[in-house]
């Protein structure tokens, strides 16, 4: 029986031990027994707290998603201006804790494994509704509502895009030039309207 209190580093554990996996292959054709191992648990003890690998794959989507939530809810608090929050956005979904290797990798997987099931694409749903949201509510004090709506797409594509860009690429992803490229973005669309508060 694991002892009290190990519980929630064990599971925290095998969560990085699938990201790390399934980034590094880019793919979810990882092994309850190779996640175990990375984890320093024994497989048995993987099956009991996540049961199946697909409960496993799917916490891990989850805690992705928690961890950017958690990430964007300060800087978007901080934000003092429609133009700040849209640059929150833009930096958190760039920050060095989510444009890493091995995240670009497993959001990748995730992708591709949210075409084929069900729950994985209920929580990329998620996702994208939140980020849309957060984009308009920095650009509808900005634009009228439809060119809104059409920016903000626009600017989630290419966050997503510069990720499925990046996982075809060798070596360690760059941050500060996707932020650029994607503020540039939004200044050519916003024009003078992207300095107003």
């Amino acid at each position: 029986m694991p002892r009290l209190g190990m519980e929630p580093l064990r599971r925290r554990a095998l969560i990085d031990a699938t990201l790390n996996a399934v980034g590094e292959r880019g793919s979810l054709d990882v092994t309850m027994s190779e996640i175990a191992a990375r984890a320093g648990v024994s497989s048995a003890l993987a099956h009991h707290y996540f049961g199946a690998k697909d409960d496993l794959l799917f916490a891990t989507m989850r805690h992705l998603l928690a961890e950017l939530h958690r990430e964007a809810v300060p800087a978007l608090r901080e934000a003092a201006s429609p133009r700040e929050r849209l640059d929150a956005v833009v930096a958190v979904s760039f920050s060095p804790a989510q444009f890493r290797a091995e995240i670009v990798g497993a959001w990748l997987a995730f992708y591709v494994a949210a075409q084929q099931a069900a729950p994985m694409r209920r929580l990329l749903r998620i996702y994208a509704r939140r980020l849309h949201a957060n984009l308009m509510a920095g650009l509808t004090p900005l634009l009228p509502r439809a060119q809104a709506a059409e920016v903000a797409e626009a600017t989630a594509a290419l966050i997503d895009g510069l990720y499925i860009r990046r996982a075809l690429k060798e070596g360690e992803p760059d941050p500060v030039s996707a932020v650029a490229l994607v503020r540039s973005y939004l200044d050519l669309r916003l024009g003078s309207q992207g300095g107003q508060a």
